[in-house]
């Protein structure tokens, strides 16, 4: 019994957990980033190549 209430209390892999979900919603803000400035990027020079024809 005793060894079941101290893996409950333990919370060493807590910390882990954590640092994967933080990198995890960074993840997600650097690809919602990208994907928007790709699409700005493809009409700059969809217009600049127009431009240049």
């Amino acid at each position: 019994m005793s060894y079941v209430i101290s893996f409950l209390r333990d919370e060493t892999g807590a910390t882990a957990i954590e640092y994967g979900l933080i990198a995890a919603g960074i993840s997600v803000a650097i690809i919602a980033t990208v994907a928007g400035l790709g699409t700005k990027l493809k009409s700059t020079f969809t217009s600049v190549d127009n431009a240049l024809n």
